[in-house]
């Protein structure tokens, strides 16, 4: 694999590690708990939330990741699991769903690498995009798929993302908020998160999905064709008449017209508290900026920054 500017930036924030042959890997140990996950719970023994945990705790080891999980992680996918869930669904879930996610995980440097081949002409490989950078990032729902597995096993390594102003991204606090303090709309958020997972297992989408990270520049030029940030007293000292509007404070946001300007400004983050307790929206949209747009196969979303 050539080195890439875009995969150096951001692989200190994933769990494989570049090889002699300069290819992307899993290290040997997580590649055998990995096969045998595949293979079936007869040969992993992984067969509930607390042998998944421990797997998960194993292979966490073997990428040398220090910091720990979250306190209660391990009773909390031990409680959703055995109790939250059926047993028939467990079993499924442990017996069908545990081996195809191993096996996509088991694809992830192969499709990371495809990935890199495809993006290098047009620039939208996966990467860190500092402050006061645009840029889009085009991503297969196959690699999506690889990437939140790897949140569910908590392989990311974290570190370091408090530098690059990361939120979180495993997903330990989760489950251990599920355990710590229970709720129905948090037990139903991980619903929701695993049958995502059980679809994909089903029939593996084959569309993909390009992120847009638009940006508002600090200053203005003369050449430039959009807006600049406006001064932080902007608002306070302009006397231009706001255009005629309505508020609605009940409701829920389908409810409104599709031309509707949507706010949420629950937390800095795109997604806020969604790995842990939060319940807001995960997409910001506003009118056109912020937008989520399906065409075909392929899904656009636009960050504007």
């Amino acid at each position: 694999m050539e080195d890439s500017a875009e995969l150096e930036s951001i692989l200190p924030y994933l769990p494989l590690v570049i090889g002699s042959s300069r290819r992307l890997l899993w290290p040997s140990k997580v590649v055998e708990a990995l096969e045998a996950m595949s293979r079936g719970p007869d040969h992993s023994r992984v067969n509930c939330g607390e042998v998944l945990s421990i797997a998960i705790s194993d292979m966490r080891a073997s990428l040398s990741l220090a910091d720990p999980l979250a306190l209660s992680a391990p009773l909390g996918y031990a409680l959703f699991f055995y109790e939250l869930m059926s047993g028939a669904d467990s079993r499924k879930w442990f017996a069908e769903d545990i081996p195809k996610l191993a096996n996509l995980l088991l694809r992830l440097p192969s499709l990371l690498e495809v990935h890199y081949q495809n993006s290098r002409a047009y620039g939208y490989g996966l990467r860190i995009l500092g402050p006061q950078q645009p840029g889009m990032v085009l991503l297969s729902q196959e690699l999506i798929g690889a990437l939140l597995a790897c949140s569910l096993f908590c392989l990311f390594p974290i570190s370091n993302r408090g530098l690059k102003h990361l939120p979180t991204i495993n997903f330990d606090q989760l489950f251990a908020s599920l355990y710590d303090s229970y709720s129905e709309s948090q037990e139903n958020k991980v619903r929701c998160i695993i049958c995502y997972f059980q679809r994909i297992c089903l029939q593996m989408p084959t569309g993909s999905v390009l992120f847009e990270l638009k940006l508002l520049s600090l200053e203005y030029h003369p050449w430039q064709s959009f807006l600049s940030y406006p001064y932080a007293d902007f608002w306070t000292k302009s006397n231009i008449p706001l255009c005629p509007f309505q508020v609605h404070s009940s409701g829920l946001i389908e409810d409104h017209a599709i031309e509707a300007l949507e706010v949420d400004f629950a937390n800095k983050y795109l997604g806020g508290g969604a790995l842990h307790r939060g319940c807001v929206q995960v997409i910001y949209r506003l009118g056109r900026i912020g937008a989520t747009e399906s065409h075909g196969d392929h899904e656009f979303v636009n960050y504007f920054k």
